[in-house]
């Protein structure tokens, strides 16, 4: 069947930074055109950030790598542009099932409501999404993506950070206001600082098969403990894009890995799995260790790590590559309000507080997953075998099950950035949540609350009933959109040429957000609601957005 995907080759080319006396300064410099450092080159661009993307490569990645893109990340990668060309590539799924050895142990639906313009997961391999990222980068002028460019030597000032450029034409230096690392889990640049990197290697090996073969089976996330074709072991089965399927085969502790890797010894493995009327082709393999690692703070002077760099976790559940896309969606607005000299610079501090919180989630998730997947004595396995014998019969025990907790959207209950309730809601969402989606109409067309939400300020506000306070529209921060609910004529007319009046046939967005009449939400940049009350009055929406950009915090 032949290859399913060949390796686009990126050109490289002169900078003129490469022939100036003295180093080149630049606002922003990112290393790694990963998922990370893409989305960041892409996030900082639609902030009207410029940036230079350094990589010592010159393709996408190696296989298929990370392929599980939640929801989230999708809805992020909307606004950056890609989105629909993975939908359209990829494989949508919601549905989930767990198996103990031939039985079926439970199912799961991870989107069971209506009304959201994506699906809980789409499955694509990770070369097209970073070939998809570069086709965004090429179209936004203000990046600048080199490659065959690897950085060495680098040099962390207290206001900028100098380093040095290696190509096939000789060594040239950069400066930087602010320089962002995303060069993946073993980060010379984090090694060569001697950042700690510290965390727990699990006693388990995995080993990855993606296989090339035209089967009937559903699209959906399938999870085996101890599978009669794989026994004591557990297995994952994924779909993706061009007839490709994911594999991942438990291997064990006590495993020669280099051996494990080789085709002689993959193919057995596939075969018992799919049986012998299945022709297939081994299209990539790797053999992995769990990990679990952070840094102390992603952020050193003028340095921001991000993806693998700053955290690495386990595959399962895809916190890898969501988490580094989330941490990216959390740093971009507030670097470039930084930059723009709107926000201090200790709104920079809340990306390391914040991304933290996720950091450690997906830690504490992706442990606890390999801790069930693999136990590691008699009590363990016991414990196991219990909980999926109970939860085949019982509702209860399904929630003890855990074949990888799937990645969702980390909450910053607690961050210095919320404004807290005063007032009393039935539900909606919380400041320090990210907003959900629903379905709108904008002049007679359907439109979707997060695409009309972007990458600004927004104040969410429900106009369909009389309020006095309403007509103090015009005194909001004119960085602040306003998006109007159900407006009446005269509401309309307060609003900006920015500002957008929206209308919920469905009630969607009234029973989401508990949107009573009058009722507002402040909602920030990566589209995380910072504040709301029941009422409007712009003197307290605009000490919010304030303190949302990081101005009631202590300075550095």
């Amino acid at each position: 069947m032949g290859k399913a995907y060949t390796n686009p080759i990126y050109e490289y080319d002169r900078s003129p930074d490469q022939f100036s006396a003295a180093p080149t300064h630049h606002p922003v410099i990112i290393v790694g055109a990963g998922p990370a450092g893409l989305s960041a080159a892409i996030d900082l661009a639609v902030h009207g950030i410029p940036a230079v993307v350094l990589d010592d490569n010159n393709t996408v990645s190696v296989g298929s790598r990370a392929i599980c893109f939640s929801k989230r990340s999708l809805e992020i990668c909307d606004r950056y542009g890609p989105a629909d060309r993975m939908l359209n590539k990829g494989i949508t799924w919601n549905l989930g099932k767990v198996y103990w050895q031939d039985d079926l142990v439970y199912e799961f639906n991870l989107l069971p409501e209506e009304n959201h313009k994506f699906p809980a997961f789409v499955n694509i391999q990770q070369y097209y999404f970073e070939e998809y990222m570069v086709d965004r980068c090429l179209e936004l002028p203000s990046i600048d993506l080199r490659w065959l460019s690897k950085v060495s030597n680098v040099r962390a000032d207290d206001d900028k950070t100098t380093l040095d450029v290696t190509t096939e034409d000789g060594t040239y230096a950069l400066s930087c206001d602010y320089l962002l690392v995303a060069d993946g889990a073993s980060s010379p640049i984090r090694t060569d600082l001697g950042l700690p990197f510290n965390g727990q290697v699990f006693q388990d090996h995995f080993l990855i098969a993606d296989i090339l073969m035209k089967a009937e089976f559903p699209s959906e996330r399938r999870f085996w403990f101890d599978a009669p074709f794989h026994p004591n072991q557990s297995t994952l089965l994924h779909k993706q894009a061009d007839n490709v399927w994911r594999i991942d085969f438990q291997l064990g502790w006590d495993t020669d890995l280099k051996e494990e890797a080789k085709a002689e010894n993959v193919i057995p493995r596939v075969r018992a799995m799919l049986g012998g009327d299945i022709e297939f082709d081994v299209e990539w393999t790797s053999v992995y260790t769990f990990r679990c690692r952070k840094m102390d703070s992603f952020i050193h002077k003028h340095i921001l790590f991000m993806g693998d760099a700053a955290h690495q976790v386990s595959p399962f559940g895809a916190r890898g590559g969501n988490g580094a896309i989330q941490g990216v969606d959390n740093l971009a607005w507030k670097l470039a309000n930084v930059l723009k000299n709107k926000a201090p610079t200790a709104l920079l501090k809340t990306y390391d507080l914040e991304r933290q919180r996720g950091a450690d989630e997906n830690i504490m998730h992706s442990t606890r997953s390999t801790d069930f997947m693999t136990p590691k004595n008699s009590a363990s396995r016991a414990f196991q075998h219990a909980v999926l014998e109970m939860a085949s019969r019982y509702p209860f025990a399904q929630s003890l099950v855990n074949s990888g907790r799937l990645s969702t959207p980390c909450a910053y209950i607690h961050s210095p950035l919320n404004t807290m309730d005063n007032d009393q809601f039935e539900g909606g969402v919380a400041p320090g949540t990210v907003s959900t989606d629903a379905p709108l109409i904008v002049n007679n067309e359907q439109a979707w609350l997060l695409s009309l939400l972007g990458n600004h300020f927004v104040c969410l506000v429900d106009a369909s009933q009389s309020s006095e306070k309403i007509s103090e529209l015009a005194s909001l921060n004119k960085d602040i959109r306003l998006i109007l609910v159900n407006p009446t004529a005269s509401r309309q007319s307060l609003m900006k040429e920015s500002d957008v009046s929206v209308f919920d046939q469905l009630g969607v967005l009234i029973s989401r957000y508990d949107l009573l009449a009058g009722t507002t939400y402040l909602i920030r940049p990566d589209q995380y609601v910072c504040a709301r009350w029941k009422g409007f009055e712009a003197k307290a929406i605009n000490s919010a957005y304030l303190k949302a950009l990081g101005h009631e915090l202590e300075a550095d």
